[in-house]
């Protein structure tokens, strides 16, 4: 039982890349992109410009249901999430220059929906 728990985390590993990169289901389950928790300011800042310049970042504008809480994680987590998804999920699509983090639980909370 150990042999097969061992390959199917193997398998697991190395689904990204058996997929081409696709990370858009893991036995049915979706994912999400995150800003890593280590991110530093300016990666954070730079994620949030880059990933807003090519998807529409009007939830994390004051007043909109991602705004709070008002902190850079937050936000660049959001708008990174909302360019992985419009993208395809595709794992290159939350590399960030290394400060993406896929996740496979829903970061959603409260009135902030991520797609």
């Amino acid at each position: 039982m150990a042999k097969v728990a061992a390959h199917l985390s193997l398998f697991l590993l190395l689904l990204p890349l058996l997929s081409g990169g696709t990370l858009m289901m893991v036995y049915g389950q979706k994912t999400w992109c995150a800003a890593k928790p280590s991110s530093d300011k300016a990666a954070l800042l730079a994620n949030i410009n880059y990933a807003c310049s090519h998807v529409d970042c009007q939830t994390i504008h004051k007043g909109s249901p991602c705004f709070y809480p008002d902190s850079l994680i937050n936000h660049a987590s959001v708008a990174m999430n909302l360019y992985y998804q419009a993208n395809g999920r595709n794992v290159w699509n939350c590399d960030f220059t290394g400060s993406g983090l896929i996740v496979l639980t829903d970061p959603s909370y409260a009135d902030c929906i991520y797609a």
